[in-house]
């Protein structure tokens, strides 16, 4: 289980469905709730720019404040990346890996060769990009056809902030086309992080369940 910062200006937030209109949780600080999961036992911690997803400029200063906080634990980055420059930048200021969408289409092989997860936001069996806002221009299964045995961010669209339970459907569809899975969306329990990894998940991210007295 990766636990996930998802960061709208200043503020931890989650959304629903993506949607920058629909907070249905406020956090703490980021850099003070990152550390709040690592001191509870996460090795890894997910980061996701919000403000960089829909405008296409990334803050290597966030991911560094965040990187020195969770120090020994690692921390993967996501939001704006739009240039091999950008990542980059996210990677010298202390993530251990970067996860880019909207630039990785028509071409991702150089971001395989730089060892980025390639994210796959999901609606209605299209991929979606620029903070889910626009279709990637191609189906679920052709970017699978595509990565091959890559390492993906694989998020149900219709689930994310919902606590309505992951697409365990999908997990096993990408899994059984070679990617290697990193699944988010929907997720309430332990009991659906048992079930992502029966699905064929290599990890979870977790939002929102986290968030809940």
């Amino acid at each position: 289980m990766i636990p996930a910062v998802d960061v709208l200006g200043d503020e931890a937030v989650r959304l629903e469905q993506g949607d920058y209109d629909r907070v249905v949780e406020r956090a703490a600080e980021p850099v003070a709730l990152a550390r709040r999961w690592v001191d509870a036992g996460a090795a890894r911690v997910h980061l996701v720019d919000l403000d960089g997803a829909r405008t296409g400029h990334v803050r290597p200063e966030l991911v560094a404040a965040v990187a020195d906080a969770v120090r020994p634990a690692k921390l993967q980055a996501s939001g704006g990346i739009r240039s091999l420059d950008d990542a980059r930048r996210l990677l010298d200021a202390g993530a251990e890996r970067v996860i880019v969408g909207t630039a990785a289409w028509p071409d991702p092989e150089p971001w395989l060769e730089l060892g980025a997860v390639v994210a796959l936001d999901v609606r209605d069996g299209r991929v979606m990009s620029r903070g889910w806002t626009e279709g990637a221009g191609l189906t679920l299964d052709e970017a699978l056809a595509r990565l091959g045995a890559a390492r993906i961010l694989l998020t149900a669209i219709d689930r994310d902030g919902t606590l309505a339970g992951p697409d365990l459907e999908l997990v096993a569809r990408a899994a059984a086309a070679g990617a290697r899975v990193l699944a988010a969306g929907g997720v309430r329990s332990p009991e659906d992080v048992d079930a992502l990894a029966a699905a064929g998940a290599e990890a979870a991210v977790v939002g929102r369940a986290l968030l809940r007295p």
